[in-house]
């Protein structure tokens, strides 16, 4: 169930960049936040690949590739291969539930976000795992927020939804290069480092990753550490196809 659960968080998709500065500006809520302008990726259609590695809390890892496939505010679709150019893992999540198809350990996921929240903890949905894909902040900036210049980052904290948010924004890249999500019932987290970025298209793109993710399970609290490095992304494919079936 590990490593079925992190096929899932892969598509998220931290090297630590924390700012060394102390002087500290604190913003407050008038609208008056000048220098914040994080960059959002704009696409339709887009496909890439990555290099994963799934270490899971019983010391066992994982080596293999993902391709993914996206359309805006739609559907993500990805295929986990550990190589020889087998299939373990396929998955579909669009606005309504995610959906997992395990062909290694038959362990299949069919849940809205919800029932995924109600099992495993963890409160998802697609802008989330949207936004982590593309190192956004997790939620558009209002006046309940708290924003704060550190040096050479942003500060943001956000609640939604019994769910703390807290991302550094990089003043360079304008991109959130830490992420770390706390439900308020302390029985999830999910914790983002972005180590690296290229240009995509004339964008910053995250193209090393680091997730550690802590969720429940019917045996108890578990941990698992993923690191992802793309290899290629392309924002501008042609429409896609999204095959996927129980």
């Amino acid at each position: 169930m590990n490593k079925l659960f992190a096929g899932i968080m892969l598509v998220l998709g931290f090297g630590l960049l924390f700012s060394c500065s102390k002087k500290t500006i604190i913003y407050q809520a008038d609208g008056k936040m000048e220098g914040f302008s994080p960059v959002y990726t704009d696409y339709g259609f887009m496909s890439a690949k990555a290099k994963v590695v799934i270490e899971e809390e019983s010391g066992k890892i994982t080596r293999g590739s993902l391709n993914l496939r996206a359309k805006k505010d739609s559907v993500l679709w990805f295929v986990i291969s550990p190589g020889m150019g087998m299939e373990a893992v396929r998955g579909l999540i669009t606005k309504d539930k995610i959906q997992i198809k395990d062909r290694i350990g038959r362990e299949d996921i069919n849940l809205t976000f919800d029932e995924f929240e109600s099992i495993y903890g963890l409160k998802l949905s697609l802008e989330i795992f949207q936004n982590v894909l593309f190192a956004n902040p997790p939620h558009e900036v209002d006046y309940k927020d708290r924003l704060v210049r550190v040096g050479k980052s942003f500060e943001l904290t956000q609640v939604r939804d019994k769910v703390r948010y807290f991302s550094k924004v990089d003043v360079n890249y304008k991109k959130v290069s830490e992420l770390v999500s706390n439900s308020l019932d302390d029985r999830g987290s999910l914790l983002a480092s972005y180590a690296t970025f290229q240009e995509v298209d004339s964008n910053p793109f995250p193209f090393e990753v680091l997730y550690k993710l802590a969720y429940q399970l019917p045996e108890g609290g578990q941990h698992t550490i993923i690191h992802v490095e793309w290899t290629s992304v392309d924002p501008n494919s042609e429409p896609l196809s999204f095959p996927f079936k129980f």
